[in-house]
């Protein structure tokens, strides 16, 4: 092994190892699956590391919460973890959330629509209604469409 990549690197370094193997597992299914509910699942994991990441970033070895004492005496020795990331990461999971939501309710009115949350079945079916659609309107539309 390199120099620097050791065993105590690896485990040191293990929550942003299982970053990796999350976003990676994530961004496989959205691409290699079909099936809709998938890849909402697929968005979700992907979310999940991103999460896992930005709490990595804001927790400081030895530091305490960032609450100061009620007569503002600071120890300058005191060190502080920093509470942006953790609270971006709240924001992002309600808007992680609302967008899973709202992407399976896309996904029910698709299913009612088309009887199917495949991709392959309903892109194939979308073909068909625009050949049909050309056949019908293509001269109005230019020729083309």
């Amino acid at each position: 092994m390199a120099s620097g990549f050791t065993w105590d690197f690896i485990v040191g370094h293990l929550n942003y190892w299982m970053f990796i193997v999350l976003m990676m597992t994530g961004f496989y299914i959205v691409v290699a699956r079909g099936n809709l509910v998938k890849k909402i699942a697929g968005l979700n994991i992907f979310q999940t590391s991103v999460f896992m990441l930005y709490i990595s970033i804001g927790k400081v070895t030895g530091g305490t919460a960032p609450i100061f004492p009620a007569d503002m005496n600071i120890d300058p020795e005191t060190v502080y973890s920093n509470p942006v990331p953790h609270v971006l990461i709240l924001t992002a999971i309600v808007v992680g959330v609302a967008t899973t939501a709202l992407g399976l309710a896309l996904i029910v009115r698709i299913r009612e629509e088309y009887d199917t949350i495949e991709e392959d079945v309903i892109l194939e079916a979308e073909r068909k209604i625009a050949a049909k659609e050309n056949r019908a309107y293509g001269d109005a539309m230019g020729g083309r469409a």
